[in-house]
């Protein structure tokens, strides 16, 4: 049962833009939900967070004729929350935690639900961008496996770490023990393989090393503590692996459901392959989103397939939310956000955005540095004039442009885009020279092949 609380009436002074508005302060334990005050006679109430508690909620606001919630995104406790809300049929708007804040000295559960149902009530509340349900699936396994990545590289660390201690030194001479030659290596010395020109002759013939150097790397001191650290943490390393399998099974699986946007047949190779290691599930993850996008992202410059896939399961396969491609640059936080005040600009910098979309995008930019293209190009004209921070961001938000440019236009990348620009800013340039020079008297007139002279 709802416990009563002790209120204060809010005056609100603003036109109330939705008299339907109700606004809730999520907590661990509690919930408080604010209504309108001639909605109920008692406007705030306070629930557990247990499921039939939630299910409360939404039958209380269905009968005080609530339309529109608004809470706050706390942690992952709001989750639950807004999926109930929205089966139940209410539009609920997500808010961000820094755009309401209250006023200080007045910070209660209660106060707060009520300055949440005030602000949404007035319509001083935007809703955070939230991709379709379909999207958040996908989205929940894509990041359940990037843990799991980050997890699987320090049981790799902790393979190393066993390695230094026993003195074998095959993880400096081959660049990766996680390959066929060291996994060979590892699995032979936990077998009882002591021998080191036997132990490196299970090097695969991709292997640059000499021999002699690798069997002089696996003469080592094997201890059994280290031995068996080394076990352990190659067990939990394949564990970790096949789980990360999993994870690419299930995505694949969930992609299946979508909706194909084009009539054409999946792509059977990415134009743009990744550095990684790729299986199989992986490639078929990549059809699948060409499938629903209509749109190879792995042509720009840049983005690879991981970087695709990343994209696709952030922002999904539509960006009608976004008006423009400003709207969409600013979300990332790839713009300048202008503090102005009294006509002075105190500052200019970019918003501190923990968006891993945004992320992508920059190191898809920073890996562009010796790219052959004019992407390449862009990025190393503003890595010459701001520097490579701000060049990463400039390069980062004109990549955000371009693809928010293919899909919501649905259409291929186009390199040659670029020259048509490029000539154009020739042209206005000429214009500007040309004006600056008839001021001072001269006239510009272009000659053949050396380009415009002064006459």
């Amino acid at each position: 049962m709802p416990k009563k609380i002790r209120k204060s009436k809010a005056n609100v002074s603003m036109p109330t833009v939705n008299p339907h508005a109700a606004g809730i302060d999520i907590g661990a334990k509690e919930i408080y939900v604010a209504v309108p005050a001639d909605s109920d006679p008692d406007p705030v109430r306070c629930f557990t967070s247990f499921t039939d508690d939630l299910r409360a909620i939404a039958d209380w606001l269905k009968a005080c004729g609530v339309k529109t919630v608004a809470m706050e995104s706390t942690g992952v406790y709001w989750i639950p929350v807004f999926q109930i809300l929205e089966s139940a049929g209410f539009q609920v708007c997500l808010v961000n935690s820094r755009h309401v804040k209250n006023v200080p000295g007045r910070k209660t559960d209660v106060s707060d639900a009520q300055w949440l149902q005030y602000l949404h009530a007035v319509g001083l509340l935007r809703a955070s961008f939230r991709p379709p349900e379909a999207i958040c699936a996908l989205r929940s396994v894509l990041r359940h496996r990037d843990t799991l990545v980050h997890l699987s590289s320090r049981h790799v660390l902790h393979m190393q770490k066993a390695l230094a201690q026993m003195n074998l030194q095959i993880h400096n001479v081959i660049s990766d023990i996680t390959g066929v030659t060291g996994l060979r290596i590892i699995d032979a010395v936990l077998a009882g393989e002591r021998d080191a020109q036997k132990l490196a002759a299970l090097r695969d013939g991709r292997i640059k090393a000499p021999m002699e150097t690798i069997a002089r790397s696996l003469v080592g001191d094997f201890r059994r503590e280290h031995l068996f650290t080394l076990d352990q943490s190659l067990k939990a390393y394949r564990y970790t692996q096949s789980l990360i399998e999993d994870c690419g099974m299930e995505m694949e699986a969930l992609l299946r459901d979508f909706d194909s946007r084009i009539d054409l047949p999946p792509q059977p190779e990415p134009r743009r392959k990744s550095h990684h290691k790729e299986s199989i599930c992986e490639r078929s993850i990549h059809q699948h989103i060409y499938r629903v996008t209509g749109i190879d992202l792995t042509t720009v410059p840049g983005i690879e397939i991981n970087a695709a896939r990343t994209l696709f399961c952030e922002i999904g396969p539509v960006l009608d939310r976004f008006a423009t491609a400003k709207h969409f640059a600013s979300w990332l936080g790839l713009c300048p956000d202008n503090r102005i005040t009294g006509g002075r600009v105190l500052s200019a910098k970019t918003r501190d955005v923990p968006s891993r979309a945004a992320y992508i995008l920059r190191m898809a930019a920073n890996s562009l540095h010796q790219s052959q293209t004019r992407l390449g190009d862009f990025f190393r004209k503003m890595k010459g004039r701001l520097g490579t921070p701000k060049a990463i961001t400039a390069t980062a938000h004109k990549l955000a442009r371009i693809i928010y440019h293919l899909l919501r236009e649905r259409v291929a990348y186009d390199d040659s885009i670029f020259a048509q620009e490029d000539e154009i800013h020739r042209r206005r340039k000429f214009k500007q020279i040309s004006s600056q020079a008839a001021a001072y008297g001269f006239i510009l007139t272009p000659a053949t092949e050396t380009g415009p002279t002064v006459s």
